[in-house]
């Protein structure tokens, strides 16, 4: 029997144990396992977090097995190869794919209700491979996708406008990686929409932001990994709160619009193959794609991302 409360996390480098912080520091479970190729790292990280429970809510965290993941409710996996840099996400498919080969039928095989959650880069890839290989229903299989780049998106345009970033309402779409977008048809402040900020010429005080200005903000999230990596090697605290969010969502039933990367069966016009857009997100998994009302420029853009994920996973496949 699944136990609602209990989750794994595969892989405890920097991503996987900031998961981990974030998880615990939410006290969003009341058993976390963490499962990592060296036992004794994980080990390691188990007993630093579970040092930290005083200070927050009473729960379990151990390292373990395969063997542990039977009644996990989620499991959520991060074991791959690191970005460095200068190398793009989708440079590390191969590394991955193989590490993915070896993970996913020791998860099946010891468990075939959970909910995936996959993380691992180039993420829409992996989260297709996580499909393929485990059989389980697409609304259970989903990656992390665009959540981090759209929270980056949001706190970038809330500090270019002077406005709280919770109250931006702006998604980037497509795949994890260079061929992303923003939509900004759909972008919003509150029920304001941003790209008529420009017509109005800073009117009730809020600042001006036109074509140049969204332009900069696309290209400085397109490319914020590349300037994290570039200066510590690698990201991670984003990822872990943003996945410590998505997590929330599904454990809570909550219904949340989350920009994940979820397999696209009709959705604008694309079949097959996994992308970031937004979704509502419940208990299990992927409720629905919430297609939004995209230009024809904006479709024609995530088509062209939708078509440099297929012909990476088709590369995989000759």
């Amino acid at each position: 029997m699944i136990n609602i409360q209990k989750a794994a996390i595969i892989g405890c480098g920097f991503v996987g144990t900031s998961i981990a912080f974030s998880l615990v520091q939410k006290g969003i479970f009341s058993e976390l396992v963490l499962i990592d190729a060296n036992e004794k790292k994980a080990e390691g990280e188990a007993m630093d977090l579970s040092h930290g429970l005083p200070f927050t809510k009473p729960m379990e965290i151990r390292a373990g097995s395969y063997e542990d993941i039977a009644d996990c409710a989620m499991i959520i996996i991060t074991a791959g190869a690191n970005q460095k840099p200068g190398e793009t996400r989708l440079d590390l498919v191969h590394k991955n794919v193989e590490i993915y080969k070896s993970i996913i039928p020791k998860i099946v095989e010891k468990n075939q209700e959970a909910t995936l959650l996959i993380v691992s880069n180039p993420v829409d890839i992996m989260t297709r491979i996580t499909y393929a290989l485990s059989g389980f229903n697409p609304r259970r299989v989903l990656g992390s996708g665009t959540a981090l780049d759209t929270a980056r998106l949001r706190y970038l345009l809330g500090e270019s406008l002077s406005v709280d970033p919770r109250n931006v309402h702006a998604y980037v779409m497509g795949e994890h990686g260079d061929s992303e977008f923003v939509p900004w048809s759909q972008a919003m402040i509150a029920t304001k929409p941003i790209l008529s900020l420009c017509e109005e010429q800073g009117e009730g005080g809020m600042e001006v932001i036109c074509g140049d200005e969204l332009k900069r903000i696309e290209e400085d999230v397109r490319g914020a990994a590349y300037q994290i990596i570039e200066a510590k090697s690698a990201t991670y605290y984003g990822i872990g709160m943003a996945l410590s969010r998505i997590t929330r969502a599904i454990l809570g039933d909550e219904n949340s619009v989350l920009t994940v990367s979820a397999m696209l069966r009709g959705e604008y016009g694309q079949n097959d193959v996994y992308a970031g857009v937004p979704c509502i997100i419940n208990k299990n998994g992927i409720f629905r794609v919430l297609p939004l009302d995209l230009s024809e420029e904006e479709k024609r853009r995530l088509g062209e991302s939708c078509d440099t994920l297929r012909a990476s996973f088709d590369e995989l496949e000759q």
